[in-house]
């Protein structure tokens, strides 16, 4: 019997395939994600240089190649990342409920990122907030567009949060991150971070940015004055499933 299987696509693949998703019939009930990319790219031969670099997310979890999906799971195909729906999350025990983690269309200010993490018992607290820049390589860009896939990325936002709170005990971090259009010297996202000590705060803001770029889906598109380009993963082979290396 033949199984109906949806693969959500996000970033430059929709335009590559002419549609936000693919949908096809395949006999078996679970295969591995390896398997998946290997039967699509056979399918679109003309894709599939793309298709074996981009990962299969499953049930909004990266799924490494030797991973189990069914047929019956929310499945995505994700191209390398560039770099929703708000999510509920106490600062601290006692505390209200505050929404650290935000995938939003609306303009970014750095202060109420910031505002999330200050707590009377931290006494050092940063803002990261990266911006759209105009020139890159001698090329002049007009503006960026992000898209998410929303519900995944807020969710590796909050493991961002929690891996940081492992690495340096007590440390509190939000992100804000942009999608739609973003302007010129607009602020796309703010990454704010606190700590007991001036250290562990400097050391866990940066790792909060890597991080980021590492697994949160996602993608921005370049436009220029002559033409637009999806970039991706820039820091050599992408393997969001694995630890950070280096921290």
């Amino acid at each position: 019997m033949e199984l109906n299987w949806n693969i959500k696509l996000f970033a430059g693949l929709p335009e590559r395939f002419g549609a936000s998703h693919i949908s096809f019939t395949f006999a078996a009930e679970q295969i591995t994600a390896g398997q998946l990319k290997q039967l699509l790219a056979e399918r679109y031969p003309d894709h599939a240089d793309l298709l074996r670099i981009s990962f299969v997310a499953c049930n909004q979890t990266y799924a490494s190649d030797d991973t189990v999906v069914s047929c019956s799971d929310e499945l995505a195909l994700l191209p390398p990342v560039s770099g929703g729906q708000p999510s509920e999350d106490a600062s601290t025990p006692g505390t209200a409920a505050v929404q650290r983690y935000l995938i939003t269309a609306e303009p970014i200010q750095s202060d109420e990122v910031l505002r999330k993490v200050i707590v009377a018992d931290h006494g050092a607290a940063l803002a990261f907030v990266g911006t759209t820049r105009e020139w890159t390589k001698g090329q002049r860009t007009v503006r960026l567009e992000y898209e998410a896939y929303e519900p995944m990325a807020v969710k590796m936002m909050e493991q961002i949060g929690d891996e940081l709170a492992e690495r340096w005990p007590g440390t509190l971090c939000a992100i804000s991150h942009r999608i739609g259009n973003v302007a010129i010297a607009e602020t796309s996202v703010v990454i704010a971070v606190s700590s007991p000590h001036r250290e562990s705060c400097y050391e866990a803001s940066r790792y909060a940015i890597e991080r980021l770029k590492q697994i949160v889906p996602i993608w921005k598109k370049e436009i220029w004055e002559d033409g637009s380009e999806w970039k991706g993963h820039q820091l050599g082979p992408w393997k969001p499933a694995e630890p950070l290396t280096d921290y």
